[in-house]
């Protein structure tokens, strides 16, 4: 390489120097451009969400005892029935049949056991006078006890035939409504083995419950009497209103997942709410009225130096409740004094419903700006003066400068 090349590349090098000092002193005159948040003043709610289905409180599956033919029909889908209505018919042919001849049977040992009996009475007046042994008076005897017994016998089957004829007509065990029918007119249903469900009926649908699946790392906050809210759905612009009627202590297993299994008690007056909807409920788990709140975005923005903050304590937080006293932890808003630099408040935060949390602390008034992020063009320009300072100048070490934390 020539004298002259030497020089070129030195000079190169020399103006590359020159201009990024320039560009970083250009940089370094900007003052940072931070974005605001007001702390507001209203009433704050924390909630434990989960997912669950409405169902009636009390639900009756209505099958048959006895098998055959359905012979008719007299409700269907969203019938309201009375308790003791007739809903259906099995054909009672068989059955009928079925007491016909219990009651011959019956007829038939009744005369055996009036035989017997008479008999039963002779041989005593005979054994009496002498006439006959007593083993035979004994035979007698033990076969009027068989006949009356076998009367006994063959009254309990002329009962239970007439059971079984009573059983071919099907009655509403409950007042409700007809949810489901899972047989029609001339059917065959078998009672063989396990009653088969011919209806189901839906107790009182004014009055619902929703089985909610709670995982276990929340379960703790729930307890009986909790107000719930909830949606579903069909009906996505209303909020409806519930209460925690049970925790069960049964657990199931999903996916390595432990779930438990919450009963929330709703009320249906106007019948909006139609079993196995998916609700959407939330646990109210905390509550605070009239409190000043900030965005999280404020009590999680960090500045990329502290050294030339100042910071002011915050006073004794005046008494919460004492579920939310154990709630309470410390957090740092910062704002800018009168010559522009950043000052940190320390606050005591308390309930959060995950994009706004309560705070107290001094100097903190409604509708006071706090610092929730760094404007996007001072990141950029942040980021660029970071890659700026790296160049083959440099020695073999490179600065790790992180950019300001904050925002979501």
């Amino acid at each position: 390489m020539n004298k002259r090349s030497v020089i070129v590349v030195a000079l190169v090098a020399f103006i590359a120097v020159v201009g990024m000092l320039v560009y970083r002193a250009a940089y370094a005159k900007q003052a940072p451009q931070y974005r605001f948040v007001q702390i507001e003043r209203g009433d704050m709610q924390s909630t434990v969400s989960a997912t669950g289905t409405l169902g009636a409180v009390t639900t009756v599956s209505v099958g048959t005892q006895v098998s055959g033919q359905v012979a008719n029909l007299l409700v269907d889908y969203n019938n309201h029935v009375k308790k003791g209505q007739l809903l259906a018919r099995i054909d009672p042919t068989l059955a009928q049949q079925a007491v016909t001849d219990a009651e011959a049977n019956l007829a038939r040992v009744r005369a055996q056991a009036l035989q017997a009996s008479r008999d039963e009475a002779r041989n005593k007046q005979l054994a009496n006078d002498g006439l006959i042994a007593k083993s035979a008076l004994e035979q007698t005897q033990s076969a009027y006890v068989v006949a009356d017994a076998d009367v006994r016998s063959a009254q309990v089957a002329v009962d239970r035939a007439k059971q079984n004829l009573a059983y071919t007509n099907i009655y509403a065990p409950i007042d409700g409504v007809v949810v489901d029918r899972n047989v029609n007119k001339g059917q065959t249903v078998a009672a063989s083995l396990s009653a088969p469900q011919l209806f189901l009926i839906a107790n009182d649908l004014s009055q619902m419950q929703i089985l909610a699946q709670v995982g276990e790392s929340d379960i703790a906050q729930i307890r009986e009497g909790q107000p719930v809210q909830f949606t579903v759905q069909a009906l996505p612009s209303q909020t409806f209103k519930g209460t925690v009627q049970q925790v069960r202590l049964q657990s199931t297993t999903q996916d390595n997942v432990v779930n438990y299994t919450v009963v929330v008690s709703v009320s249906n007056p106007e019948n909006k709410l139609l079993p196995g909807m998916t609700a959407r409920v939330n646990f109210l788990t905390k509550s605070a009225n009239d409190v000043l709140k900030v965005s999280n975005a404020a009590l999680r923005f960090r500045p990329a130096t502290t050294a030339s903050t100042t910071t002011t304590t915050a006073a004794p937080a005046q008494k919460f409740g004492a579920s939310r006293q154990r709630s309470q932890q410390g957090g740092t808003l910062y704002t800018l004094d009168a010559k522009g630099q950043l000052q940190a408040i320390r606050v005591r935060t308390g309930v959060t419903d995950g994009s706004m949390t309560e705070v107290q602390g001094k100097n903190l008034t409604e509708g006071a700006k706090v610092v929730a992020g760094m404007s996007q063009l001072t990141t950029q320009s942040a980021q660029t003066q970071t890659s700026a300072s790296s160049t083959p100048f440099q020695n073999g070490s490179q600065q790790n400068s992180r950019g300001p934390r904050g925002g979501f």
